[in-house]
């Protein structure tokens, strides 16, 4: 969506264009009128806004008509319809709901309420928008191999996801009168954000680029650096054993992969122990030397360790042992960072309970 929105109001009262036409320029977004149904499906046409504010009681075409016209029609059928209208009653609402439109503003319009809802339309949208767009770079790159396994998972739970969103804002708009229950929705709709903003930044993660820049950095600073990062970026205050049998000597690598790539392994530790309170929730970080020209990490814990049902499956996204949609993408982060280092992960079940994830990278680039 472009920077200013474009709306189209379209209402036979000259007096009512003109309020919203100053609402919603003052809110520095682009407007633009019909009087009529006709011209209204004219004008969408012509600028195809981004939202239309469409009034219900019209002479000959009235809004409802419009409405049914613009859903029918592939290239005006995404465009939301917010509904105009003077009679505040169910019924209306719900006929209105059912021909396609996203929302309603009742007569006499109110200022606040007016751009809230224009806003939210407007959030909606551009979320959707960047939806779409991330799927399409992401079939993309389903040339490259690296990414092409994981495509249709992220635009699965990206969908599924957004589908949770849209339905929660059309529980909370039937519940407007029931501020208890539009809180509880509210809660569930920013919990479903936040799993589509945590998808969106773990592609970040993979489609860094295939070859990045090296440089040399002591192995003490690089480990001490990362478990600083680690702790203070997802507030554990925990602290993890770190057993170098390498000595201090010097890596060739990129610490923001690293750094990242070890921070998806030790939460991925940390999750291990459940959500049990004020437990030891014991990680050991080991480095050894593996010959003359590579180094092995491992990160180990002590907690349920993998589920056998997952065991071939570990590293494909979104296999999880949580019944949780848009979660388990952190072992398929973890292992592309990884390799963009030049190593390769593997994870093995510890003996004595839990899990030790081990990658192998080379001391020279």
């Amino acid at each position: 969506m472009s920077n200013t929105p474009k709306i189209l109001v379209v209402d036979d009262h000259p007096t009512n264009v003109l309020l919203l036409k100053r609402i919603l320029e003052k809110a520095a977004m682009q407007v633009f009128t019909a009087e009529n149904g006709i011209q209204c499906l004219q004008r969408v046409n012509e600028v195809f806004p981004d939202i239309i504010l469409l009034d219900i009681q019209m002479p000959g075409m009235d809004g409802t008509e419009v409405c049914k016209r613009l859903k029918s029609d592939n290239a005006t059928k995404s465009i939301p319809v917010i509904f105009i209208t003077s009679k505040d009653s169910k019924k209306e609402k719900l006929e209105g709901l059912e021909v396609g439109a996203v929302d309603y503003i009742i007569k006499p319009i109110d200022i606040d309420e007016t751009l809230a809802r224009v806003n939210t339309q407007l959030r909606v949208l551009s979320m959707h928008r960047e939806n779409l767009e991330l799927q399409r770079r992401l079939e993309e790159s389903r040339r490259t191999a690296a990414l092409g396994t994981i495509t249709e998972g992220i635009s699965h739970n990206l969908n599924n996801l957004l589908g949770i969103v849209i339905g929660y804002i059309e529980l909370i708009k039937m519940n407007a009168l029931k501020p208890k229950i539009q809180d509880k929705y509210l809660s569930k709709l920013e919990e479903a954000i936040d799993r589509i903003v945590s998808i969106i930044q773990q592609v970040s993660s993979l489609s860094r680029e295939a070859h990045p820049e090296f440089r040399s950095i002591r192995l003490s600073n690089l480990l001490g650096d990362s478990i600083r990062r680690f702790q203070k970026n997802h507030n554990i205050a925990t602290s993890i054993q770190i057993e170098n049998e390498a000595g201090d000597l010097s890596i060739e690598t990129n610490t923001e992969i690293f750094e990242e790539a070890l921070s998806t392994l030790l939460i991925n530790a940390w999750e291990s122990y459940g959500e049990i309170e004020n437990a030891e929730k014991p990680i050991i970080f080991r480095i050894t030397r593996s010959d003359n020209v590579s180094l092995l990490f491992s990160v180990i814990d002590h907690g349920s360790g993998i589920p056998p049902k997952l065991k071939d499956t570990i590293f494909q996204p979104f296999v999880s042992s949580k019944g949780t949609v848009g979660v388990g993408m952190g072992l398929t982060i973890a292992e592309n960072l990884i390799k963009q280092l030049g190593g390769d992960l593997n994870l093995q079940d510890r003996p004595q309970g839990g899990t030790i994830a081990t990658f192998q990278l080379p001391l020279f680039q």
